[in-house]
C-alpha cells in the first residue's frame, strides 16, 4: 500500500500548477441562490472546463509527468467517461498514444467525446460491464505490455492535478469557507481538494458526499480500511466505484470531517436546482455535492445559518436519455412529490368527489388507475406541495377518514405498472384526452360525465407541456350514452380522440 506523505502531495500540487494550465484555464467560482436556505453558497463551475468536467486536471498532470520523467510514448487508462476524455486530451496535446478501456455499456456520446478530444492518438477498448471490470483489464494489459497507467484517482499526480480546483478557490479571494461539500467516487478529487483546503484553512469543515448505493468510502472509513462493495448503483455513473483507492482512503481519513449519503432522487432534485439557478444541467455525479449540502442543511439548519459554503459542479457530460428519469425523480428528491394509493368505492363520481374535496388546492401530477373490482377501486395519485401543505393534506385525509397509503417508493408505482381487468369493463370507450394543463380543466369533463359514465382506466403523467395528455377509459351504461360523452367533451375545455381500433383491441383483450 502506498503511504501518504503530506509534504510530497503538497509539493506535487505546486508542480501541477505549472502543467494543468497548458490544457485549460481556471474555472469560475459563482454564487448560487438556494431558496429557503440561510447560507451564502458558491459553486465551482468545472462544467466550464475543456472537457466539461474536472477530470482534465488530474489526467493531464499525471500524463505530463509520465512523459517528462519517463519519456513514455503510450499510456493506458480505464474510465466510464470523464477521465477517458481527460487522458485523450492529454495524449493529443502531448503527442503520445492512449489506449483507453471503457465498459461495454458506455454511452456512444461519451465514446464520441473521447475520440473528439484525442483524435487518432486514442484507441478505445470496450470491455466488461462496469468501470471496475474495465479497470482490471486495463491493468492486466499494462502488466503484459510494460506500459504506463494513468490512474483515474489513486495516484499522487492525479490527486495533485485535481487539487488545483482548491488552489483556484484559495486564490479567488472568496476563501475561507465554513463548509466544503465534495463528491466522492474513488476519492481523487476529495483527496486533493480536502488536503489543500485544510493546509490553508484548517478550521474549514470538509464533508464527503456519496450515493447511498455506492458509498464505498463511508464503508471504508467506518471499518478503518478500504472496503470493496459487492454491488453498486450506477445512476451517478461518474462516482460508481466499488472500492476507494488505498492512497485516497488515507488522505480522506485524514482530512474529511464527515460524510453525507444522498439518494438518486435527491441528486435529481439538485440537478433541477442547478437548472433553475444557473440554467445548467449537470450529470448526476456533478450535482452530488450540492445534493449533499441541501440534505445537510435540511438536517442541520442551525449549523449552516449565515455560513459560507462551497460546492463543486464537477461535470456536465450528461447522457441525454437520462433526462426523463431525472425529471421524474427530482420532485421526489426535493420532498415535494408523494404518491398515494387510495381505497374508493367503485361507483360513478367517487374519484371526482375525492379530487373536489381534498385535492382542490394541490397540484396533481400523475394518475395511475385501472378497474380490478366491481366494488373497490385503488387509484394512485401523485401530488406536489411544499412540506407544510403536504402535512396539511395528510391531516385532512385522516380527518375525513379517507383510507390511503404512501407508495412513493413501491416498484410497481415507479415503473408505472397499472393493473386492470378488462373483463370487468362495461361498454368501454378508450380515448386520448388532451386538456389545458391547469387546475380544474380535466375535472370539468369528469363532472359532466359522472352521471352516466364511470372511469375504468386512467393513465396520466405531467410532461411539462401546456397541454396535458392522458389515456382514459370510460364505462357507459348503454350505447346511447356515447352521444352524451361526445357532447360533454365538445362543451368542455377537453379534446378527446378515439384510440385506434387495433390498439383498443389489445388494451381490452381478455384471456
Amino acid at each position: 500500500m502506498t503511504t501518504y506523505h503530506p509534504t510530497a502531495l503538497h509539493t506535487e500540487i505546486l508542480r501541477a500548477r505549472t502543467r494543468v494550465y497548458r490544457a485549460g484555464k481556471p474555472t469560475p467560482l459563482q454564487e448560487i441562490i438556494l431558496p429557503d436556505i440561510d447560507a451564502q453558497v458558491f459553486v465551482k463551475r468545472e462544467d466550464l472546463s475543456p472537457i466539461n468536467a474536472y477530470k482534465w486536471r488530474g489526467a493531464y498532470n499525471c500524463t505530463a509527468q509520465l512523459v517528462e520523467s519517463q519519456q513514455v510514448k503510450t499510456v493506458v487508462a480505464a474510465s466510464a467517461g470523464n477521465h477517458a476524455q481527460g487522458v485523450a486530451l492529454a495524449a493529443r496535446m502531448l503527442g503520445v498514444e492512449a489506449k483507453i478501456f471503457m465498459p461495454v455499456s458506455t454511452p456512444l456520446m461519451k465514446q464520441k467525446a473521447v475520440k473528439l478530444h484525442g483524435g487518432h492518438h486514442v484507441e478505445i477498448i470496450l470491455t466488461g460491464d462496469t468501470f471496475d471490470q474495465a479497470s482490471d483489464e486495463a491493468k492486466k494489459y499494462v502488466a503484459e505490455n510494460n506500459l504506463a497507467y494513468v490512474h483515474p484517482f489513486d495516484d499522487l499526480h492525479t490527486i495533485a492535478g485535481q487539487a488545483t480546483i482548491a488552489d483556484e478557490v484559495m486564490l479567488s479571494g472568496e476563501a475561507p469557507f465554513d463548509y466544503v461539500f465534495v463528491q466522492i467516487g474513488g476519492g481523487g478529487m476529495a483527496s486533493g481538494v480536502s488536503s489543500w483546503i485544510k493546509a490553508h484553512h484548517p478550521q474549514t469543515k470538509v464533508i464527503g458526499v456519496e450515493g447511498v448505493g455506492q458509498a464505498s468510502m463511508e464503508a471504508s472509513l467506518k471499518r478503518g480500511e478500504p472496503v470493496t462493495l459487492h454491488d453498486i448503483d450506477t445512476f451517478c455513473d461518474g462516482t460508481a466505484v466499488k472500492r476507494p483507492g488505498d492512497l485516497t482512503f488515507q488522505i480522506c481519513k485524514t482530512y474529511l470531517d464527515g460524510m453525507v449519503t444522498v439518494t438518486n432522487e435527491e441528486v435529481s432534485a439538485a440537478i433541477q436546482q442547478y437548472w433553475e439557478s444557473k440554467r445548467v444541467i449537470p450529470e448526476p455525479a456533478g450535482a452530488m455535492g450540492l445534493a449533499g449540502f441541501i440534505k445537510f442543511a435540511r438536517d442541520h439548519s442551525q449549523l449552516i445559518a449565515g455560513k459560507k459554503i462551497l460546492v463543486i459542479l464537477c461535470g456536465a457530460n450528461m447522457d441525454f436519455s437520462k433526462l426523463a428519469l431525472i425529471s421524474s425523480q427530482s420532485a421526489i428528491g426535493a420532498q415535494r412529490r408523494k404518491y398515494l394509493r387510495f381505497h374508493l368505492n367503485e361507483k360513478n363520481g367517487s374519484l371526482l368527489g375525492l379530487l373536489d374535496s381534498i385535492f382542490a388546492d394541490v397540484n396533481v401530477t400523475e394518475f395511475q388507475y385501472g378497474k380490478i373490482s366491481e366494488t373497490d377501486g385503488y387509484p394512485v395519485i401523485a401530488f406536489e406541495a411544499v412540506p407544510d401543505k403536504m402535512d396539511a393534506l395528510y391531516a385532512e385525509l385522516r380527518k375525513n377518514n379517507i383510507a390511503f397509503e404512501d407508495v412513493t417508493d413501491d416498484p410497481d408505482v415507479r415503473y408505472r405498472v397499472i393493473n386492470y381487468n378488462p373483463a370487468l369493463f362495461q361498454n368501454p370507450v378508450l380515448l386520448h384526452i388532451h386538456f389545458p394543463e391547469r387546475k380544474g380543466a380535466l375535472r370539468e369533463l369528469m363532472r359532466k360525465v359522472s352521471g352516466f359514465a364511470n372511469l375504468c382506466y386512467f393513465n396520466y403523467a405531467y410532461s411539462g407541456e401546456n397541454i396535458g395528455r392522458a389515456l382514459m377509459g370510460f364505462e357507459l351504461q348503454s350505447e346511447d350514452d356515447r352521444a352524451k360523452l361526445d357532447e360533454a367533451i365538445a362543451t368542455s375545455p377537453v379534446e378527446g380522440k378515439p384510440v385506434p381500433a387495433d390498439a383498443a383491441r389489445r388494451i381490452l383483450a381478455t384471456k
